[in-house]
């Protein structure tokens, strides 16, 4: 369905479970830039009413999951951490093609979120499957259909501002460039991506 070019070594679940602390840290933070990212779509599209209409409840769901997140830390007597650089996100940042208008800066925006949340779920569907503790793997498969359901609200509202054929010929080239992010990347527990 999300149609990533490069899986996740099913390990990395293992791995992250190891840094419990790390993960949900990192998880949380994720979490509080999807939902700041989302107000900020709002702010600079605030002329599409579909924009308003269909992001405003994603930034209240994410920040509903931080709140969760947040929530899963305190009742494993863990601590939420520093925020931390994501190396995965600026990579991809730079997949981003220099555009002038914002039309074409919508549509570059609005893929890259569809990025994040495919390959969030992506991750979060292993934490589901392969983590030894069940309340764990319950928490997780919640987040993977979330995150789902996200990258398909991206990649629908491009389709409602560009030609769908556009939208797929970008979305292709996208995924082939994070997958080269992910080739070139250390798999490490302590992050989402």
């Amino acid at each position: 369905m999300l149609g990533l070019k490069l899986a996740t070594d099913p390990r990395w679940a293992n791995i992250a479970e190891k840094s419990l602390e790390e993960i949900l840290t990192d998880h949380a933070f994720c979490e509080q830039k999807a939902a700041t990212s989302g107000i900020s779509l709002i702010v600079h599209h605030s002329d599409k009413q579909d924009i308003i209409d269909e992001v405003t409840p994603l930034v209240a769901e994410e920040w509903g999951h931080f709140r969760k997140v947040l929530k899963e830390l305190k009742k494993r007597g863990l601590k939420l951490g520093h925020q931390r650089k994501d190396d995965y996100v600026n990579e991809l940042l730079k997949l981003k093609r220099k555009v002038s208008s914002r039309e074409e800066k919508l549509l570059e925006d609005l893929l890259i979120f569809a990025m994040i949340e495919a390959r969030s779920c992506e991750r979060f569907r292993l934490l589901s499957l392969h983590v030894e503790d069940p309340d764990l793997r319950a928490f997780y498969h919640e987040f993977m259909v979330s995150e789902a359901g996200h990258y398909r609200l991206f990649i629908d509202l491009a389709k409602k501002y560009h030609p769908a054929e556009k939208v797929k010929a970008r979305w292709e080239e996208i995924l082939t460039g994070e997958a080269e992010i992910m080739r070139n990347m250390e798999l490490r527990g302590d992050r989402v991506h």
